[in-house]
């Protein structure tokens, strides 16, 4: 007997669209076939809707541990699932880093006791932890994050003996930020010089600059190479950037891989004069032409992966001046509904928001059964309706920071039901008290 049948939705899987009946039974799906006749303990009608893999994000910031104020695992995962994100990668810049497997470690248990989502958390690299990158396992960790350029909770890594150590004897994917840490410094000593505190969110591209982001991102490419090592780097910003990847290899056989975000491909620098400290981030929002120059290497397969780079700070702190506000915005609970709005617009198909958002990040990671709709792979879902308005408003964030730059958004198309290990963690209102995530795991 089926645990569950789900029958007749339109699946979205692999470049196609079939109307078919999926079979679970545990945390797996077991049958995909035109109809399944049970037997099944339920069974849900899903005509006229769409169901897809859960999306996989390669890039969130949850807080967890010191910054918890702002956000914590608990809170974000459950954002996450109410967003359609089933599986998520966590960055290591919180009190105390993820900079040793002890701290790395504390964070799992954490997430095995609160997350409704699959989870993974990166291990921070240091000018000093080398000895600590080489011991990790690589089929339990989804990798090493270097910050090639400060960012929150300062990181940086600018030993330059030290990344080609770590280029060189990281048993994983590497994922970098990247931004050129003198090119910053001299922009905002330059501007700060020359318009003090008139300084604005409008200038953060001008400081934080496209000049900035290649010269890293090229850098970065450059020990790769020397190093032989799998590099990712993360979210992709300016036009420039674009052209340093390949599309003439599929996406298995790339050794160095890209992301792009999604305020990257919907925002631009203009919009900083409604919504100023809500979208500044890092690397910056840039101009329009490098938010088309985006959208033409994602479809050309330049870009690789769609992510978030979630990252909440409380609404007091994005309130101060610009020089003192952090960087960073929350989108985890929007980043599908948005990429649908974009393919409503014609930007994307919606096979393609799939590819880049379910099936590339598990390629690009190699994580293991998730990604897909297959028979033997998890039951990680998402149930969408194409047709069903609803505004972004206060009342229905699941962000502990309370508040998004999409308040005030008619969205266009509602997420119905996500899906967790077989286990309906969100059913279209609120998240429920089921702790559905695992530990992903990793083929390689």
């Amino acid at each position: 007997m089926y645990d569950l049948i789900l029958k007749q939705a339109t699946l979205v899987n692999e470049g196609k669209q079939v109307v078919c009946d999926i079979a679970i039974t545990g945390d797996t799906i077991v049958k995909i076939a035109p109809q399944i006749n049970g037997p099944s303990k339920t069974e849900r009608n899903l005509e006229g809707k769409y169901i897809m893999p859960g999306v996989i994000d390669d890039q969130v910031h949850f807080r967890q541990p010191g910054l918890e104020y702002k956000a914590d695992i608990a809170s974000e995962s459950r954002a996450a699932v109410a967003g359609g994100v089933t599986s998520f990668m966590e960055m290591p810049n919180t009190k105390p880093p993820a900079v040793t497997l002890d701290e790395l470690e504390k964070k799992y248990v954490t997430a095995a006791n609160v997350s409704p989502s699959n989870y993974s958390f990166f291990l921070g690299a240091t000018n000093d932890n080398v000895d600590v990158i080489k011991s990790v396992d690589p089929k339990t960790v989804c990798g090493v994050k270097i910050f090639m350029g400060s960012s929150t909770g300062n990181m940086l890594v600018d030993n330059e003996k030290a990344l080609e150590l770590i280029f060189r004897h990281s048993p994983m994917l590497i994922a970098t930020h990247c931004e050129d840490e003198e090119t910053i410094a001299q922009n905002m000593q330059y501007y700060q010089s020359k318009f003090g505190e008139s300084l604005t969110a409008l200038d953060h591209p001008r400081i934080r600059s496209r000049e900035g982001c290649w010269l890293s991102s090229v850098k970065a490419m450059e020990l790769a190479r020397n190093e032989d090592a799998r590099l990712h780097i993360l979210h992709i910003s300016t036009a420039d950037e674009t052209a340093l990847f390949r599309n003439d290899v599929p996406l298995v056989e790339k050794k160095i891989t890209s992301e792009v975000c999604v305020h990257h491909l919907t925002f631009e620098s203009k919009d900083y004069e409604t919504l100023g400290n809500q979208i500044k981030c890092n690397p910056a929002i840039k101009y329009d032409f490098d938010r088309e120059a985006l959208w033409t290497a994602l479809a050309d397969d330049r870009l690789d992966i769609i992510a978030t780079d979630h990252a909440p700070h409380t609404w007091e702190e994005k309130s101060q001046h610009y020089l003192k506000a952090p960087s960073g915005v929350p989108l985890i609970q929007h980043t599908l509904t948005l990429m649908m709005e974009h393919m409503l617009d014609g930007r994307i198909s919606i096979e393609r928001v799939v590819e880049k958002m379910c099936h590339a990040p598990a390629q690009c990671f190699d994580i293991s059964l998730r990604g897909y709709v297959r028979e033997g792979y998890k039951a990680d879902l998402v149930v969408v309706d194409l047709n069903r308005e609803w505004t972004v408003e206060k009342s229905n964030l699941f962000y502990k920071c309370g508040w998004s730059p999409l308040e005030g958004n008619t969205m266009r198309t509602k997420i119905l039901s996500t899906y967790v290990n077989g286990q309906e963690v969100y059913d279209g209102n609120g998240v429920k008290s089921i702790l559905a995530g695992q530990r992903l795991a990793f083929d390689r």
